[in-house]
């Protein structure tokens, strides 16, 4: 005999549109923007670079290993990185390959005007959700965080909670999910966007603070790879604790809005 449940609200419909759109425009700019990557594999902090400078990072192929070099230090990743399989099945030279990227053969034309063409989109699903969540008060209600739960020990009971499997009922979100949540709609996507700007030759032109603002052209190029990367990181966490929590109750309490909470 199963235990008796109740259902309760977990997500407004605004959260749940965004959430499922911003999802298809992340991974149309995220693949689009590793193609354009593959272009010029290197990364630089200031305001130039070029294949003979010395960058901090660079995803490549010694001979016929890939390898990426991290200040200095190189990695093997052959297998993953710098070296994979091309469309005749031969090993191609190639930072990241072609199924994590749009298009999948190399064609930095076409993979800028994924790129560009989707970046209004997220910018207006940003500002308006952003604006959303303000005004309905979900921004202040769900996301910050109240009373006690800046005191390190919340924070550190709330941690210790995840490491044991234990996530709580749903019916609000904890400390580690508001301090993720916050860190990515009020840090890396603003980020993201902003920097994207800074690399715009118009943007520069018109405003060339922007630039100036990173510390040069690379540099905010650097910073924009290093938020992309942040914000695949948080998406990978977010699936293993959707796999651990219970997939079918997540996705469904996303879709639908309501979350099973056995009593």
């Amino acid at each position: 005999m199963s235990a008796p449940s109740t259902w309760i609200k977990r997500h407004r419909l605004s959260t749940r549109l965004w959430h499922w759109a911003n999802a298809a425009v992340l991974a149309l700019m995220l693949m689009s923007g590793l193609m354009i990557f593959n272009a010029h594999p290197r990364l630089y902090w200031g305001e130039y670079g070029a294949n003979f400078d010395s960058p901090w990072l660079e995803i490549g192929a010694i001979g016929d290993r890939g390898a990426l070099s991290l200040g200095g230090r190189v990695i093997d990743t052959t297998g993953v990185l710098g070296v994979s399989s091309g469309a005749d099945g031969a090993p191609a030279a190639v930072a990241f390959p072609g199924w994590a990227t749009i298009p999948s053969t190399y064609n930095l034309a076409d993979a800028r005007l994924w790129h560009l063409g989707m970046a209004p989109v997220l910018v207006g699903l940003l500002l308006w959700y952003l604006a959303w969540s303000v005004w309905n008060g979900h921004l202040r209600r769900d996301l910050l965080l109240h009373d006690g739960e800046w005191k390190p020990g919340h924070v550190t009971r709330d941690l210790l909670d995840h490491l044991r499997l234990r996530f709580g009922s749903g019916e609000r979100y904890n400390v580690l999910q508001k301090l993720a949540y916050l860190a990515v709609l009020v840090g890396l996507l603003p980020l993201v966007v902003v920097t994207g700007l800074a690399m715009a030759p118009g943007m520069d032109a018109a405003w060339p603070w922007l630039t100036e603002l990173f510390g040069g052209r690379q540099s905010a190029r650097s910073v924009h790879f290093l938020c992309a990367s942040g914000l695949v990181l948080f998406f990978v966490v977010h699936i293993v604790m959707v796999v651990l929590a219970g997939p079918l109750r997540e996705v469904r309490a996303m879709v639908t809005g309501w979350w099973r909470v056995r009593t």
